[in-house]
Order: structure tokens, then sequence, then C-alpha cells
């Protein structure tokens, strides 16, 4: 697992800021751009148990498939691995005091969350993820979205 330092505020986007604003709402641009937190167990996804995957609210990029999420009690999505590890960045954060694990996206520089190494097996990591930066794609709804590859995920 490559953790990268981080070097201020040193993402860029695949899409401008100015587009963005437009395209998302508030909370999204604050957590994606900003590296906001949502409120627990008041986010979209916490709860979901629905079949399908998460993707990068901003690009589209699949991300997290519900066939690794879990109950982690947080009340944010948990996932124990993202779908592939090349398709996110893990960034050393010493933000509030504290050494944590910080999720980006490295298709679009996206804040997404962060990693703990307190969740199940098979890999005992928990990827702590925010609604606010993730699209959820029902299983059902995923050849239309061109991601009929991903039905592996559930077989």
């Amino acid at each position: 697992m490559l953790i990268r330092k981080k070097a201020g505020s040193d993402y860029t986007c695949t899409v401008p800021d100015s587009i963005l604003a437009e395209k998302l709402t508030p909370l999204q641009f604050a957590v994606t751009r900003t590296g906001a937190t949502e409120r627990p167990f008041q986010n979209e996804y916490w709860d979901n148990h629905e079949r399908g995957i998460y993707v990068d609210v901003i690009d589209g990029t699949p991300l997290f498939a519900s066939s690794a999420k879990f109950e982690s009690g947080s009340g944010w999505p948990s996932f124990w691995a993202p779908i592939d590890p090349e398709k996110i960045e893990l960034v050393e954060d010493r933000a509030f005091g504290m050494r944590r694990i910080e999720v980006r996206s490295k298709s679009s520089g996206s804040h997404l969350g962060h990693l703990f190494d307190d969740g199940p097996e098979p890999t005992g990591m928990r990827y702590c993820m925010n609604s606010a930066s993730l699209r959820f794609i029902p299983m059902e709804e995923m050849a239309n979205e061109g991601l009929e590859g991903y039905a592996r995920l559930f077989e």
C-alpha cells in the first residue's frame, strides 16, 4: 500500500471548479474539492443495501462495489476494498492533530474519505467514504451506464 505524503493543496481536477460548482450540490463540491466530511447517519448511502457499484461523482470512474460494503457502525458507507486499487490514491493526512490516510480518486483528484485498519476480513481495512463523493448505480442499471463488465463482482 503506497501512501503519498501530502504537499499542500496539490490536487488537480479533470473538471474546472467553476463547472463543478454548477454540476455538483454544495455538499458534493465541499467534500470532493475541499475535503469536507458529511454528517454520519445523515447521508445518502450509509444504509444502502442494494446491489450495484459506486462511482466517482465527478467523472463516473467505478470505485467500490456493494459486494465489498459492510456495516461499520460509523454512519458512512464503508467498504473492505476498492474495485481496483489502481483507481484510488492514498495520501497521508495530518489535519486536526491526527494521522489518517486520505483516499482520493486518481482520475478526478476528488476527496473520497479515509482509510482505517479496523475493517473485516478478508482485508481488515475500512474505506470510510463520503456519500457525497459517490454516485450509486444499481446492478439493474449498470448495462445502461456501459458498466455491464462489473456484473462479475456479484457472481
